[in-house]
């Protein structure tokens, strides 16, 4: 089944829906108020397909000093910039970049230039970035670092809250996961009055598995690369995975650690491996502060956990579904093969069989 010229299309309008819950108006992490996303994306084929995504919570920039984050990891096979701190005080101080493993120390860098110039930091000491990363060396050539001051602020300053690109855009520019091409994906969902938006940058191995059904690349329909020609064996699997959840629900950071740890458990529903050389990392933070009083019980945190699970199955999925066939720096990624995957769930009972008056694909 060719794929080379199918069109990026988001899970839901394929007609594959992921739990019962309801979506944000856009099912984007930008549904919670006041977060905002940026993408700078770096091509320059087959040598560079890099990039950097910034998650900005609009309140860090209206006076306060940090908001409440749990961490959860995974597996620590990364370089997650800041995530001792964040582990030992529950809280970040700036909006959270993602981008490719060796440019990550110079994003860094450029995230305290950005913050530092800001309003109310005029005397600040000491600031706390926090940079996340996935190996993008398969298909860009990830020792030229190519990222800059300047592309980082260019994400930072140009982030909005409308519905991020997703697929072969930032961070995920260059990422291949479960055995196809990978990328940004996002995702949302309504719980108790309150929103749960997820985004993630997929680059991790394993099978995909979509609603149950595996799909593999190498089961009898592997794509053509974006040639036409037809690639031989299994696609590059790729390595690691970040995950940031935001939410206005008013919890504490030991609770957002406990979303955290849900965001992460999710990915084995798409098909995750967990391989011992991936660095698997979830952030979850919250928008409204630590609550003082009148937070969420414990008890009552179940429809967070399963609003988290579902909207990063949902954004996992959206990473690759939205995704490009990508020819790089050493090897070609293939898109996933979207009438393929139809295929399978009507064979497996998981959607319909379409309809004599024309099949959904």
């Amino acid at each position: 089944m060719s794929n080379h010229r199918q069109q990026p299309r988001r899970l839901r309008d394929l007609g594959i829906v992921v739990g019962p819950l309801s979506t944000g108006p856009s099912n984007a992490i930008t549904d919670v108020p006041g977060v905002r996303v940026g993408h700078t994306t770096i091509v320059d084929p087959p040598r560079l397909h890099t990039g950097v995504t910034a998650i900005v919570p609009d309140a860090l920039e209206q006076g306060r000093r940090s908001l409440p984050c749990g961490l959860f990891v995974g597996n620590g096979f990364g370089k997650l910039i800041g995530s001792t701190q964040v582990a030992e005080l529950g809280a970040i101080e700036t909006p959270i970049l993602l981008t490719a493993t060796l440019s990550a120390f110079r994003a860094a860098d450029a995230l305290v230039t950005h913050v530092l110039a800001g309003p109310g930091h005029e005397q600040t000491r000491t600031l706390n970035p926090v940079v996340g990363e996935t190996n993008d060396g398969r298909l860009s050539d990830i020792r030229a670092r190519p990222i800059t001051e300047a592309h980082v602020l260019a994400a930072l300053d140009g982030a909005t809250s409308d519905v991020p690109g997703e697929g072969c855009v930032g961070a995920g520019t260059g990422t291949v996961a479960l055995g196809f091409k990978g990328g940004i994906g996002t995702s949302s969902r309504i719980v108790g009055g309150w929103t749960v938006g997820v985004l993630v940058q997929s680059n991790f191995s394993g099978t995909l598995t979509v609603r149950g059904v595996p799909i593999r690349p190498d089961d009898g329909a592997a794509p053509p690369a974006a040639d036409g020609a037809p690639v031989a064996g299994l696609q590059p699997e790729g390595n690691s995975c970040m995950i940031v959840v935001a939410t206005d629900a008013p919890l504490d950071a030991r609770q957002l650690g406990r979303v955290a740890r849900r965001a992460v458990f999710a990915m084995a529903r798409v098909g995750s491996d967990f391989a011992g050389g991936s660095g698997d990392y979830a952030l979850a933070f919250g928008t409204a502060g630590a609550p003082s009083s009148g937070g969420v019980d414990d008890g009552d945190l179940d429809p967070v956990f399963a609003a988290t699970m579902d909207a990063v199955e949902e954004a996992l999925l959206n990473s690759l579904f939205m995704a490009t066939t990508t020819v790089g720096h050493r090897g070609t990624a293939t898109a996933v093969p979207h009438a393929l995957v139809l295929d399978r769930l009507r064979a497996a009972g998981v959607l319909p069989q379409p309809s004599a008056t024309g099949p959904v694909s």
